[in-house]
This record gives C-alpha cells, sequence and structure tokens, in this order.
C-alpha cells in the first residue's frame, strides 16, 4: 500500500520523502497554478526531484487531441510524471494513445467499478477514486473503493485503485482494509496520522522518568 502526498508544495513533499512517510504525489492543475502560478510545468520538475517517487499531474483540458498534446507533454517533463486524464469519452481516447505511446496514465473522475473496468481497459494503470465527493452525494466511498478492488480481482486487472483524499486515521485505516493500493492525504492530515493521546502520554512519562535519573559525569 503507497500513500501519495496531496500537494503541490516542494516544502511539505520534501519533509515527506525525507521522512520516508510518502511514495508519491497527487497534484491538480489548481494547487500547481497557487504555488507557481508562472511556471507550474517547472513546480512539477521541482516536486519529481523533491519527492522521488511518482508524480500525479493532471491534463488541463476535455478534448480529445488537446489531453493528448497536453499529456505527451507533461511526461516529457519527468519519467516519474504520471499523467491523470478525466474518464470521459474523450479522455477515454487519450488516454489509449498516450499509453500505447509509453506513456504512464491515471484515470479521475471515477466514481463506480464499471468506470473503473473502462479505464483500465483504455490503458491506465492507476485510477482515483474521490471519497469526499461520492460521500457527499450520497454514496459510500469506502464501498465504492472494495468494489473496485474486487471487480479488479474478479477480472484479473492489472490496475491499481487510489483512494483520494482520506481525512482521519480511521477513514485511513478503512481504505487500507477496502483493498486501496494507494491512499493520497494532505500534509496536514499525514502529520495528524502520527499523533495518539497516548503516544503524547507516553512520551511525557518518558520525559518524566529522565528527568529524575541521576545525571551522567563527563569522563576526566
Amino acid at each position: 500500500m503507497k500513500i501519495f502526498l496531496a500537494s503541490a508544495a516542494v516544502g511539505e513533499v520534501a519533509w515527506a520523502a525525507e521522512a520516508g512517510l510518502a511514495d508519491g504525489i497527487l497534484t491538480t492543475p489548481a494547487q500547481l497554478h497557487e504555488e507557481a502560478a508562472a511556471d507550474p510545468r517547472g513546480l512539477l520538475q521541482d516536486l519529481c526531484r523533491a519527492g522521488g517517487g511518482s508524480v500525479l499531474a493532471s491534463v488541463e483540458s476535455v478534448h480529445a487531441e488537446e489531453m493528448y498534446r497536453d499529456g505527451r507533454d507533461l511526461a516529457r517533463l519527468s519519467d516519474q510524471i504520471v499523467v491523470e486524464v478525466p474518464l470521459i469519452e474523450d479522455g477515454v481516447t487519450a488516454m489509449r494513445r498516450l499509453s500505447a505511446d509509453g506513456v504512464r496514465v491515471a484515470a479521475s473522475l471515477v466514481y463506480s467499478p464499471a468506470q473503473a473496468l473502462l479505464a483500465a481497459k483504455a490503458g491506465a494503470m492507476v485510477v482515483t477514486c474521490a471519497l469526499q465527493q461520492l460521500d457527499a452525494e450520497g454514496h459510500y466511498g469506502l464501498q465504492v473503493v472494495e468494489e473496485i478492488r474486487g471487480v479488479f480481482d474478479a477480472a484479473g486487472v492489472e490496475c491499481d485503485v487510489l483512494a483520494a483524499a482520506a481525512t482521519s486515521a480511521s477513514e485511513f485505516t478503512r481504505c487500507v482494509q477496502a483493498g486501496a493500493d494507494g491512499i493520497a492525504v494532505a500534509p496536514a492530515t499525514l502529520r495528524a496520522l502520527l499523533i495518539h493521546p497516548l503516544t503524547d502520554r507516553g512520551v511525557d512519562r518518558f520525559l518524566t522518568t529522565l528527568s529524575r535519573l541521576p545525571k551522567g559525569r563527563l569522563a576526566s
């Protein structure tokens, strides 16, 4: 199971990579333009260098030919780039062409097992399932992740399921149990996963114990 940092902030990505907590990065056009409006493509290259793993970067069009060209341009930035394409009719065409060119492709806007299977058949190596959007529409996002994983396993399809984005420790755990191959989390969520009240109390006890120990003397 891989952890993807949902961020376009180089500092956060570098921290997560140095700590060994993130296996990849999930970006959005909005994040990239917010962090570096003048040079979002340059920022993507910086993120690749800082993270060291796969970087999911979305095309910025909904037309087949433009998505294909945009995907080719993104793939040229780094071997780490996985081009994310929306699962719409034109997107399927772009995915197929990009995959045939050897470009690694991820499908976004996937909300059902049927969509996920079609994306995989079109050449996607990853499907991204947006948990909060599903939940907001009255669906249970984690159940959809589990169903997609089950369909892939039953059909013998080699395609990863990325759950985006877990917002708590309990949701993170349920994503793993649902069979997600990867889980995207925001930097704040990733830091929060390190925290537990019992851990804090344990640190306090540890420090209290240390303060009561005899102080060692330096050798003369």
